[in-house]
């Protein structure tokens, strides 16, 4: 039987309890820790205010809240929606204990990874964080248990995954971005494997946090694919790529609605491409003008612009569908194909393919960088992946020569018949061949008259090719919007069953 005090009690104590118990978590670090790491710039935020510009107006609800001795154990994380659709998202309170990581914080990592996998929703990490840390006195140590990294390699090709350094990050908590389909660093961040302090002991080096880790470093190795200004860029350049991207591998990417000015979404001609395109081969360009275009509004957003800059990986909407462009960019070394160009490539077309993003090829480069330095990079190696990756690529494939393409530079680019092109195409005067007419002159030991049909061969290639079907069509380039339009369009009607994923994306380059 129930007691008088049953009976008269309420439920305000226990919401009172509650209320305190969430207010210390919120609290992070203390109001003076807060100050501290905001600084006076106004562009950095705390992690709760990251989550806040990350996600959509009052949608984040927190996984979590009460885990750990110390507030959110170091790391908030919850679900919430970003342009109204779900993701799950962490971020590391580098003013609580650094923002390293403990039983508590694993625990919660791992759980937003589960519940990434299980809803089929994007997972998305902001890392400020000191890596793993010793036990707090006092605090219960688990037993065996499965760590948050296997989790998270669990999602590779599953459902996107996007990570922004933000600050310091290291060690365990570092190691979510070499596996991330897109990463962004501000500029006053690093990530390293392990910091200055621990590189000072092992090894003797006096190095500072951005020497050893920062976007002169990350960026550079290709580890890291874009740097932001501040955290307000890093949170809205993962906004935009998430924007391009569906749920998960299970679903499309969400089309945008063609609204407005028929111009921006739908067919015209480029009445100023040719002279964006230099008819000579043997000139240099930006293929960045060609690409804005070609593309709905002359908008795109690029992935690692100043890494592997041979080529120009974007992402941009054709029509109001999502696609993902690869295009030779011959202001770089003529295009020619080095190994960092092959690798960002690769990670590219591999991420693309992954959640059924078309990918548009355009074409334009001498073959793969010859040269000791290149073979020394390992550039066979990098290519091979390059050219694995699009030729396994089961997504919509559309490809335009639009002036030179030699050599394995050409299977790279998904230029060959056979490729699982849904349309192929060039423009009048490409030319092609094994290597250029002036090195097969000089391979060959040509003379004159050898070197001139050799050069006129080179001249009327694709018209050859072009005769037995090596290309769909021969285009005017006025008409080269119009055409990859009605491609993509057209191999968009394959949607026609629920997809299943098709490739794990691993590790970046």
């Amino acid at each position: 039987m129930s007691g008088a005090d049953d009976d008269e009690a309420t439920w305000e104590p226990l919401l009172a309890d509650l209320a305190r118990r969430r207010d210390e978590a919120r609290a992070m670090g203390g109001a003076e820790r807060l100050a501290r790491h905001r600084g006076d710039s106004g562009g950095r935020l705390d992690a709760r205010a990251r989550i806040d510009h990350l996600l959509d107006p009052g949608s984040f609800r927190e996984v979590g809240t009460l885990v750990g001795s110390a507030p959110a154990d170091g790391i908030v994380t919850g679900t919430g929606t970003v342009d109204g659709r779900p993701v799950m998202v962490g971020a590391e309170d580098f003013t609580v204990l650094g923002g390293s990581i403990g039983a508590g914080s694993t625990a919660k990592r791992f759980r937003i990874a589960e519940l990434a996998e299980r809803d089929r929703i994007p997972l998305v990490m902001l890392l400020e964080g000191a890596g793993h840390r010793p036990p707090i006195e006092g605090e219960a140590q688990p037993g065996r248990a499965p760590t948050d990294l296997m989790q998270q390699a669990r999602l590779s090709g599953r459902v996107p995954i996007a990570t922004a350094v933000m600050g310091p990050s290291a060690g365990h908590g570092a190691l979510i971005v070499p596996l991330s389909d897109f990463s962004v660093m501000t500029a006053d961040a690093a990530v390293f494997t392990a910091g200055p302090p621990v590189v000072r002991a092992s090894l003797g080096e006096d190095v500072t946090a951005a020497e050893l880790g920062g976007p002169d470093v990350a960026v550079a190795s290709g580890l890291v694919h874009n740097v932001a200004a501040d955290d307000h860029d890093a949170l809205d350049q993962l906004r935009t790529w998430l924007s391009y991207l569906p749920s998960s591998a299970w679903s499309y990417p969400p089309a945008r609605p063609v609204t407005g000015d028929a111009a921006d979404t739908g067919p015209r001609r480029l009445d100023g491409i040719t002279e964006l395109i230099p008819r000579a081969a043997n000139r240099g360009y930006d293929i960045r003008p060609v690409l804005a275009a070609v593309v709905d509004g002359g908008r795109s957003f690029e992935v690692q612009p100043t890494f592997g800059d041979s080529i120009v990986c974007a992402l941009a909407h054709l029509g109001g569908e999502p696609v993902a462009v690869v295009a030779n960019q011959p202001g770089v070394r003529a295009g020619a194909i080095d190994a960092a160009a092959a690798d960002k490539a690769a990670h590219f077309i591999q991420v693309a393919d992954s959640f059924h993003l078309p990918l548009v090829f355009l074409t334009d480069n001498p073959g793969m960088l010859a040269g000791t330095a290149s073979e020394r990079a390992a550039v066979l190696r990098s290519g091979a992946r390059m050219f694995a990756a699009q030729t396994q690529a089961r997504t919509v494939k559309v490809q335009v020569a639009l002036r030179k393409a030699y050599g394995f530079g050409s299977l790279a680019m998904s230029m060959v018949s056979f490729d699982g092109q849904t349309a192929s195409y060039a423009l009048p005067g490409v030319t092609l061949g094994a290597m250029g007419g002036r090195a097969a002159s000089r391979a060959t030991g040509a003379d004159a008259e050898a070197e001139a049909a050799i050069h006129d061969a080179e001249a009327t290639a694709v018209y050859r090719s072009a005769s037995r079907l090596g290309f769909d069509e021969v285009v005017d380039p006025h008409d080269l919007r119009d055409v990859l339009l009605e491609a993509v369009h057209r191999g968009l009607s394959r949607r026609q069953a629920a997809p299943e994923p098709t490739a794990r994306t691993a590790i970046a380059p």
